[in-house]
């Protein structure tokens, strides 16, 4: 039987822009449609969920409220499961070398981990079909794409490191164990390699789902710095496929406020205008309560209104188009990458092999290339109205004539 996977929200900014609150606020709104609802903290060292919930956030979902249950991402916990599993598959290697695995309670997470920790918790809570909604009070942007660009690289290098092909690797296991001296690894390796691909499939299948999209939360008034930051979380968030569905700008200045105030009512709504004119995804204005939120009562009041609704999963887009422009003058292959928000002075193009390594500020993605493209060579790139299109011409000596 087939599970739905839920619809993901991930709520990111810079920190101090209150991602924190409206993450809480958005789950509550969505437990209060009649979807069962989970909240996970997954960056929140300083438990400020805790107070604001008025509960102590444990590791194992909790449910608080009447279809809202919240979970605290344990990173330690998360990296001794995520270690002992991959210890275990590495058992043979520790019997062929004569040592012995480490156990379980000597383990601490790495640097880095929580990363794992919150692409296992996605992957978990995702597939269990408890929850309509999931709701997660995500790292900064530059953190979140780090998190969900590791699947995709661990992939990568797997398929380097451990081919797929054992007719290979059982013809000259015999001869390499002659050399060496030694009995050379079985077939254990390659079925390690296919475990650890089925692991990473899981996760790719909820952070790709057209149901996950990305909520970015920034501070009001939001500056020149505040939208550049938002220029580049955009473009990266599209180099790795992510949708964002929405900006909420945070804390506005509610109209009819004191004359002391009236200026910056006046900067904020200016801002927010200029804003919605940039972005093709909805912006929203979120009021400044005029107190620090807490408890339930408060994040209802946040919730009320559309802003922090949580839509339907739309459909799943087409993917980034090949346009094949060899009946005309060109005569070229146009391979059209959308990237709003990226510039032409940020993007940086290297072919390598069947491989195209594409930046975009200070993030990079590894594209395998389609497959009528690899027959061709890139003749040149432009930027223009946030689409990127590489073109390729194809190379005579690889491709068949007409």
């Amino acid at each position: 039987m087939t599970v739905e996977a839920p619809r993901v929200v991930l709520v990111s900014g810079n920190g101090g822009g209150g991602r924190t609150t409206l993450a809480a606020a958005t789950a509550r709104h969505a437990a209060a449609t009649g979807r069962r609802t989970l909240l996970l903290a997954a960056d929140d060292p300083h438990r400020t969920l805790d107070r604001l919930l008025e509960a102590e956030l444990e590791p194992a979902p909790q449910e608080l409220h009447p279809g809202l249950s919240v979970a605290r991402l344990d990173q330690q916990s998360a990296f001794r499961d995520a270690a002992a599993r991959l210890l275990g598959r590495a058992k043979p290697l520790f019997d062929l070398l004569g040592v012995d695995p480490l156990e379980r309670d000597e383990l601490s997470a790495l640097p880095g981990s929580a990363h794992l920790a919150l692409l296992d918790a996605l992957r978990t809570y995702g597939a269990s079909g408890r929850w309509d909604v999931v709701v997660v009070d995500a790292p900064p942007v530059a953190e979140l794409l780090a998190a969900l660009a590791l699947p995709e690289q661990l992939d990568r290098y797997l398929g380097r490191l451990v081919p797929e092909n054992r007719q290979a690797a059982r013809a000259l296991r015999p001869v390499l164990a002659a050399v060496a001296g030694v009995p050379m690894p079985a077939d254990w390796i390659f079925e390690a390699r296919g475990w650890a691909a089925a692991e990473l499939a899981e996760v790719r299948a909820i952070t790709g789902a057209p149901g996950t999209t990305v909520r970015l939360v920034v501070d009001a008034p939001a500056g020149p710095l505040a939208v550049a930051a938002l220029r580049h979380a955009r473009a990266g968030l599209a180099l790795h496929g992510q949708r964002v569905e929405s900006v909420l700008v945070n804390r506005l200045v509610p109209d009819g406020a004191t004359p002391f105030l009236a200026s910056l009512h006046r900067e904020q709504r200016h801002q927010l205008a200029a804003l919605r004119a940039d972005w093709d995804a909805p912006v929203h204005g979120v009021p400044h309560a005029g107190r620090e939120p807490h408890g339930y009562a408060d994040l209802a009041e946040l919730a009320d209104g559309d802003a922090l609704t949580v839509g339907a999963a739309e459909a799943p887009s087409a993917g980034w188009v090949v346009d094949d422009l060899l009946d005309t003058d060109e005569r070229v292959l146009v391979w059209r990458i959308p990237l709003p928000g990226a510039q032409r002075r940020d993007l940086d193009l290297v072919r390598r092999g069947d491989d195209l390594v594409l930046g975009v500020g200070p993030y990079r993605r590894t594209l395998t290339l389609p497959s009528a493209l690899r027959r061709c060579s890139v003749a040149g790139a432009a930027l223009r109205e946030g689409v990127l299109a590489v073109r390729f011409a194809p190379d005579p000596q690889l491709w068949p004539r007409r």
